[in-house]
């Protein structure tokens, strides 16, 4: 394959991709969730963007990395568009904006608050950054099945980890209600509606947002355990209702 059919940063070709993909940010997670995979094979290795395949359950599946931040992570999944994907399923990690949302806690995204500053360069904001609802059916059912606890509900995508000078409206929306901050999700939610995919989104809060505890209060060693479990039983729950996700 001549590297002028290889589509940027994913450096897969069109076709390559099957039709259910996992995407996360840590190219060691994506790693990860291929040992999950019967026969899995890596199909690219290029900066933060890994790439593998196999199946699960008898149905080719795709795992893919896509770094921190809207901006690289929108490459991604246009890219991912481009090389055949028609359902995308995010697992990530994220702060917690609410008293229950604790380290360890997941959360099923139905919607996204659009504030990472990439998605407004595609579309106005009054576009709604809104999960598939068939995939937020398939994660709920499958977390149900496995009798693992979720949250539902809108999370925050914001384009800064740490906090800045100016006042972030973090403290805005978990007064509204918002689960939890995180850095990609609305991306994913606004290319994959433009484009027809079905995608969605559960993650895993390690502590409580920064500007909720300050930078020094943000702590992800003290329920490092807890977390990591969390993170584990988010992926079974992605690759059973990745699988049931219909195409059409």
């Amino acid at each position: 394959m001549s590297e002028k059919n290889l589509l940027p940063c994913i450096h897969v070709a069109p076709g390559d991709i099957p039709a259910r993909v996992l995407v996360c940010g840590d190219p060691a997670r994506a790693e990860r969730i291929s040992h999950r995979l019967e026969n899995a094979r890596c199909l690219a290795q290029n900066r933060e963007y890994w790439t593998y395949a196999g199946t699960y359950k008898g149905v080719e599946v795709a795992v893919t990395s896509h770094g921190v931040g809207c901006g690289g992570a929108a490459i991604a999944f246009e890219s991912l568009w481009r090389a055949g994907a028609k359902v995308i399923i995010r697992t990530g990690t994220c702060g917690g904006m609410q008293p229950d949302v604790t380290a360890g806690s997941l959360i099923i995204a139905t919607g996204a608050c659009r504030e990472e500053g990439v998605t407004e360069k595609m579309i106005p904001l009054s576009y709604p950054a809104i999960a598939d609802g068939e995939v937020v059916a398939a994660l709920t059912a499958s977390a149900r099945a496995l009798d693992i606890p979720v949250h539902k509900g809108i999370v925050l995508t914001q384009a800064l980890f740490y906090p800045g000078f100016l006042e972030s409206t973090v403290k805005l929306y978990a007064k509204a209600g918002v689960k939890a901050m995180e850095n990609e999700v609305a991306s994913l939610l606004v290319v994959a509606s433009l484009h027809g995919v079905k995608a969605g989104a559960i993650i895993a809060a390690d502590a409580p947002a920064f500007e909720l505890v300050g930078v020094d209060g943000y702590n992800q060693t003290a329920d490092a355990a807890d977390v990591a479990q969390a993170v584990e039983n988010e992926i079974s729950i992605a690759l059973d209702a990745i699988v049931q996700v219909p195409l059409d």
